[in-house]
This record gives structure tokens, C-alpha cells and sequence, in this order.
């Protein structure tokens, strides 16, 4: 195990009527908020009310900014930025998923400096100051309520591209799985992989440490354990409850303690499938994966085996995989990328971009001449 520092700065407020914390929360944060959203989904959900209805009774102004996409743009995160800029907002709000909740904390970041957002992505330039940014959770995916991690992608040059910094950890986060009863069972699907990747990144990151590898079991196998009833039951609570907190702590640093450094290769692949193609976050994961495991089977053979054991109760890595992709099918998630209808000049386009793109993983090195070979584990 290596030797580390564990600190997460973000307050949790989680379950039912956590919205009541909001009005105490954002008391002392100014006068005037920038709120995010991404289409209509808080209105459906009630969170909007409930959050309009707060911030009136505190006095606080607040600007709305709607229409954030699924795998978030970097032209709608410059034009929140503009408007907080213009405005002159105290605080940030962000209302949604992980898409709404990246751009956010990208918003925040940018905002008090006037830094230009690509630049911050590619790290020409350092932030040293952030606004303060809630969250008001409404999707159960990416964790990004209780990390410093976000993505964006750029159109333009076509890179979808993670960050890391310490400012954009959420100051408050409010985790109501009342407001994931609207959400449908695709989008639920494509959230539960995209929480099971998050597992395995810390899991095959480098350097053992056993309790964190404890942790990851146990929440996969709670995964596993609801995520089917929770697809045919979609307003149960207590299942959105559940789902809700292994997502929270799959990638909040629970599964990292110890390790060296998680790998994201398989997000790195992934990232550049949904910038080619706009294919759903858990959706582009839940194909790559598989195939990541199977290219590199003997080098984590062991770790693989481990897995089995404790999360399906088998014992041999090929078995292992198939469990997976046998999962990842019962919930309708995509697991090769003929399931997502690319033909033969996709698959070169693909490879293409990965050799422009440059995907080279952490812990298992992934060089331009595997692109082709891992492409093809995916058809």
C-alpha cells in the first residue's frame, strides 16, 4: 500500500427532503446565483420548485442557464461563463448529472479570473480561485457530486478531455434520490455502467490496498444485486437510494486509498468514441471495457481471478469477462460497437482519432500500434 492523503472538502447532504439544506447553505454565499440545468428534467422532478422556492425566501437572484448536453460542450460552458461573468453571480448551482455538474465546476473555476476554458482544460493556465458551487444531484452516474474530476468536450478539435483540480470539489452537495424517480430506465442503465467503470479504474490502478479493493466489491455486488429490479422499478426509493450512494462513493476516494494511481485508459478510449460518434457516457464504456479486459487478460489475469471470486463467485478470468458482458446486456447497455450500428469506415475513423487523440492509459500502457487490435476486440 502507498503511503497518501485522503480529503474530500465536500458536505454531503443525502436522502429524502435534503433540500431543506439548502436554504442554510447558501445563505452566506451572496446575492445572486448562476443555476444550471440540463433540459426539463428538474421541472419534471420538482427540484426546480423546490430550489426557486429557497432562494426567494433567502432574497437571493439567481440567472438560469438551461440545456446542457449529455457529454458536455465547451461552447455551452463559455456561455454560462459570459453570462455568470456579465452578471456578476456570488455562487454556482448546479442541477442535474454529471454533465451539468462537470460544466458546472468548470464554470466556477473560470468565472473569477476570466480564464479562457480551454486553456484551463489543457492546463496552460493555473486557477487559484473558484466561485463556491452546489450541487443539486438528479442522476446517479458519475460521482461528480463528491470528486474534483470533470470532462468536456470540444466539437472543434474532437476531444472529450478529463481535469482534475482541488477547487472544483462541490462546497455542498445534495443528494435527494427523490429527484432520480423520473429518470428513465436507459439513462439508469447507462449511469450503473458508468459506475462500474469508475470501480474498476481504482481496482486496477496501481499498487494493492486491500480494504479499498474490499470496498469495490462489495458496492459491484450491490450493484449487481439491484440493478435489474431497480430497471423494472424505476420510482422504487429505496432502490434509487441504493444506486445512488454507490455512486456517490465510487468515485468520491473511498476505492483509492492506497493505490498509486487509478488507470483511466478505459475512459480515455471511451471519451474518444462519444466525441466521434455523441454516444451516451456509459454507453461508450460499457463497450470498451470488455474489450480492455481482454487485451490485457494476462497481465491482470490475477487481479481478474480476484475479482470473480468476490463479485460473481467464479474463478477464471474469461469467465469473469463474460459475467460482465453479460451484465452490461441485461441492462441494454451496448458492449461492442457494432451495438451501436458503425460500419467499417467508423471503425477507421475511430482509429484515426485515437492515433490524433493519443489515449495511452496509466497503470497499462496502451501504444498506437493497440489501437487497431482493441478496435477490433470491440466489433
Amino acid at each position: 500500500m502507498e503511503k497518501f492523503v485522503l480529503h474530500n472538502p465536500t458536505k454531503l447532504y443525502f436522502g429524502k427532503n435534503s433540500i431543506q439544506n439548502l436554504e442554510k447553505e447558501a445563505n452566506n454565499l451572496g446575492k445572486k446565483a448562476l443555476i444550471l440545468f440540463g433540459k426539463n428534467s428538474a421541472k419534471k422532478n420538482g427540484a426546480y420548485t423546490d430550489i426557486v422556492k429557497c432562494l426567494k425566501k433567502l432574497g437571493v437572484d439567481f440567472v438560469e442557464f438551461w440545456g446542457i448536453k449529455p457529454n458536455p460542450r465547451i461552447n455551452e460552458a463559455y456561455e454560462a461563463i459570459n453570462i455568470g461573468i456579465k452578471e456578476k453571480v456570488d455562487f454556482i448551482i448546479a442541477v442535474g448529472g454529471g454533465s451539468t455538474i462537470d460544466t458546472a465546476k468548470f464554470v466556477s473555476l473560470c468565472i473569477p479570473e476570466k480564464h479562457d476554458l480551454w486553456k484551463v482544460v489543457k492546463e496552460e493556465v493555473v486557477p487559484q480561485k473558484a466561485l463556491p458551487l452546489i450541487v443539486i444531484l438528479t442522476l446517479s452516474a458519475t460521482g461528480s457530486e463528491m470528486n474534483c474530476f470533470a470532462v468536456i468536450q470540444n466539437d472543434d478539435t474532437k476531444e472529450k478531455l478529463g481535469f482534475a483540480h482541488p477547487l472544483i470539489y462541490p462546497k455542498i452537495s445534495i443528494c435527494d434520490p427523490t429527484y432520480t424517480l423520473t429518470v428513465s430506465p436507459q439513462q439508469t442503465a447507462y449511469g450503473i455502467a458508468d459506475i462500474i467503470s469508475h470501480l474498476l479504474e481504482a481496482y486496477f490502478g496501481e499498487c494493492n490496498s486491500y480494504l479499498a479493493d474490499k470496498y469495490v466489491f462489495a458496492t459491484f455486488k450491490e450493484i449487481v444485486e439491484i440493478a435489474l429490479p431497480l430497471l423494472k422499478n424505476p420510482t422504487n426509493y429505496e432502490l434509487r437510494e441504493r444506486i445512488m450512494i454507490a455512486s456517490t462513493f465510487a468515485l468520491n476516494g473511498i476505492t483509492y486509498f492506497g493505490r498509486k494511481t487509478p488507470d483511466w485508459g478505459v475512459h480515455e478510449i471511451a471519451h474518444n468514441i462519444s466525441a466521434l460518434f455523441d454516444t451516451p457516457h456509459g454507453a461508450s464504456l460499457s463497450i470498451v471495457y470488455p474489450a480492455w479486459l481482454k487485451f490485457f487478460k494476462q497481465k491482470i489475469n490475477d487481479r481478474l481471478r480476484l475479482l470473480g471470486k468476490n463479485v460473481f463467485n467464479v474463478n477464471n478470468s474469461d469467465k469473469v469477462v463474460e459475467r460482465l458482458i453479460k451484465f452490461f446486456k441485461s441492462l441494454n447497455c451496448p458492449t461492442s460497437l457494432n451495438d451501436i450500428n458503425l460500419k467499417k469506415v467508423d471503425y477507421e475513423n475511430l482509429n484515426n482519432l485515437l492515433i490524433k487523440n493519443k489515449p495511452s492509459g496509466y497503470v497499462y500502457k496502451i501504444k498506437k500500434n493497440d489501437y487497431k487490435k482493441l478496435i477490433k476486440l470491440m466489433t
